[in-house]
């Protein structure tokens, strides 16, 4: 199935994103390798060119090596795993805070609505 993509956003940052999150998530574990570009293309339904800018862009950032004639691997270097892992949290609450502040909520009524969401979600769990 084709991966979803939105409009207005080169498709290369959102391919770039989505490897990254199943990185950090560890649905991508850490010294595996990668499917090809081509495969990986095939299932994003983009073209090649694009997936391997995406890649490159993770190679640049250490998540993603090359190995010469073996294929592309996932970092075993743990603690750069977790320091994208946390600079994406603190991304994502930053954007999180100033829209609840945007939309009128106080610092205490983000922090009592964020606490009963938690405890109703671990009693979905």
């Amino acid at each position: 199935m084709a991966w979803e993509f939105e409009n207005g956003r080169p498709i290369y940052t959102q391919i770039l994103e989505h490897i990254e999150l199943c990185i950090l998530a560890g649905r991508y574990k850490p010294g595996t390798k990668l499917p090809s570009v081509r495969e990986l293309a095939a299932e994003a339904a983009v073209n090649p060119n694009t997936m391997q800018r995406a890649l490159a862009e993770l190679e640049r950032q250490e998540l993603v090596h090359s190995e010469r004639t073996s294929g592309r691997f996932i970092t075993e270097d743990m603690e750069l795993i977790l320091k994208i892992k946390e600079k994406a949290a603190d991304n994502y609450l930053n954007e999180f805070v100033i829209k609840m502040k945007k939309i009128g909520f106080s610092e205490n009524d983000i922090i009592e609505m964020t606490r009963e969401h938690l405890s109703c979600e671990r009693m979905e769990e």
